[in-house]
């Protein structure tokens, strides 16, 4: 049987991600930050020098250099995008950032040619109930969204991003549970079980504003139980999987 993997990401950068990283530590876990310079929606990001702090500890990726949803911009802008967010966090950190995610989960093939083209070594998805790093280092997938989304919205997503057959072994193992946090800790169960690549992902903004920390806390706990140390990993380990196919 193949080696379980565990894995996490956070998105968008807000200053909250300095309370997810303290979490995470407690727990021995690896995650990947994708991180934007700014947030042109209007939420505050993290002060350079918190960015460095994180990367002492955290793989860095990109999020874009403003937070851009790359299908609402022309060629030349998500281009600058993708391009100079990637070059302002190495010029702050000192070191090549490899992952890229795309806002939104909205992306077009030309935008995983520029990503590709910017030098980025892989990109991250929003797809959900993957219990695999995918096949395509530019487009990895998700397990689950740590959020209380509704079944329904779940199934919607489910049936709008396709690879049905690559998906359907976890919503199988989900059935009908209406509970988001149980469908969660089913999951991560099933994968450290099975051999399988659980991928989690979430927002510290929304995890903040909706009272969640404690929840997350004992799922990362109830997660960290069933997972080696050596089985937690960051998305550049996930992407090294993903090219084992291409």
């Amino acid at each position: 049987m193949k080696q379980a993997r565990l894995s996490l990401s956070i998105d968008d950068g807000h200053p909250a991600d300095l309370r997810m990283a303290d979490l995470l530590m407690r727990h021995g876990m690896r995650a990947t930050f994708y991180i934007p310079m700014r947030n042109g929606e209007g939420p505050p990001v993290l002060t350079p020098g918190a960015i460095r702090e994180l990367a002492r500890h955290f793989e860095i990726g990109s999020h874009t250099l403003d937070h851009r949803f790359l299908k609402r911009l022309n060629v030349l802008e998500a281009l600058a995008q993708i391009q100079e967010g990637k070059t302002a966090l190495e010029e702050l950190l000192g070191k090549k950032v490899e992952g890229f995610c795309y806002p939104g989960g909205k992306y077009r093939p030309l935008h995983i040619k520029m990503v590709q083209s910017a030098g980025f070594s892989y990109a991250r998805t929003t797809k959900n109930l993957f219990l695999s790093a995918g096949i395509k280092r530019y487009e990895l997938p998700t397990t689950l969204q740590f959020y209380p989304h509704s079944r329904s919205i779940m199934m919607r997503n489910f049936i709008s991003q396709g690879d049905w057959n690559q998906r359907r072994t976890a919503l199988n193992v989900i059935g009908y549970e209406a509970d988001w946090l149980n469908r969660l800790y089913l999951l991560v169960d099933y994968a450290a079980r099975s051999g399988r690549v659980c991928h989690l992902w979430c927002h510290s903004l929304d995890i903040d504003k909706l009272g969640l920390w404690k929840r997350l806390d004992a799922l990362l706990r109830f997660a960290t139980q069933r997972y080696a140390a050596s089985q937690r990993v960051d998305n550049s380990q996930l992407a090294v999987l993903a090219a084992e196919f291409e």
